[in-house]
């Protein structure tokens, strides 16, 4: 499918989804934002595809959502057209590992988009924010709520009520990204980091993205709960006894998904 502001490319079980509106610093318009919601919904209905990674420019992952495009709603409009609601969904609903390789600005709507990812590869370059405030608004697509779980309440509201970015080792060292890498090395980590979770059983990946994110929203006791039965359940799978053949065997295990 031929896409406007997006590329796709899908190789060794990798989709790579790369935000491309260079112009406006890959800023979230309704065409970019209903392009990636097909895409992944693509990536997840296509048996090839084992892992995703969404990435940006070296200068700019996403610099927010296009203000060009919202500046004259009304409430009325955003509030019935139900703004984001439906594209972000569609992101939420990708079951398959999702990694963010960000470089460059990842602010407002963008520093969004990475923290809906699964986790955020980023490079040395890597600037996040959520400036919204100084447009007389407040984050829409979670910048007061995915951040708070990630960083904190002091940090949240810091960057919310300041509008100031986060550095690189910031966002490393708050847990908002999973690891720093140099500018020209991003996308090989990234890529390196979904192929090797494409090696593992779909079954346990799907099962590992449901558990962590499980934690976010029960309390201890029931996602532990939730968590030791989605264990015991993948004994009634193949992929678990391939795996602990292997392992006692000394050699790669070789899933198959059952």
């Amino acid at each position: 499918m031929a896409y406007e502001t997006i590329t796709v490319d899908v190789d060794n079980h990798v989709a790579l989804i790369t935000l491309n509106r260079p112009d406006a610093l890959n800023a979230l318009n309704d065409a970019l934002l209903g392009e990636l919601a097909k895409a992944l919904k693509g990536a997840q209905e296509n048996d090839k595809v084992r892992c995703i990674v969404i990435t940006g420019s070296e200068k700019a992952f996403a610099a927010g959502a296009d203000i060009a495009m919202m500046r004259e709603k009304s409430f009325v409009d955003v509030f019935m057209g139900d703004l984001f609601t439906p594209e972000t969904d569609q992101i939420l609903r990708v079951r398959k590992p999702i990694i963010a390789a960000v470089s460059g600005y990842a602010l407002g709507g963008g520093c969004e988009l990475a923290m809906m990812c699964d986790f955020i590869i980023c490079s040395e370059s890597a600037k996040f924010g959520q400036p919204e405030i100084n447009l007389g608004v407040v984050a829409g697509i979670g910048g007061t709520q995915r951040l708070t779980r990630l960083v904190g309440k002091s940090k949240a509201m810091d960057m919310n009520l300041t509008g100031r970015f986060m550095d690189a080792e910031e966002a490393e060292r708050s847990g908002l990204v999973s690891r720093v890498v140099p500018v020209k090395k991003l996308m090989e980590e990234a890529m390196a980091a979904a192929g090797k979770i494409a090696e593992k059983s779909m079954i346990s990946a799907t099962v590992v993205k449901e558990c962590v994110n499980r934690a976010y929203e029960v309390p201890l006791s029931e996602g532990l709960l939730f968590e030791r039965r989605m264990f015991h359940s993948l004994f009634n799978t193949e992929d678990q006894k391939e795996g602990m053949s292997a392992f006692l065997e000394k050699r790669e295990a070789q899933f198959r998904d059952k």
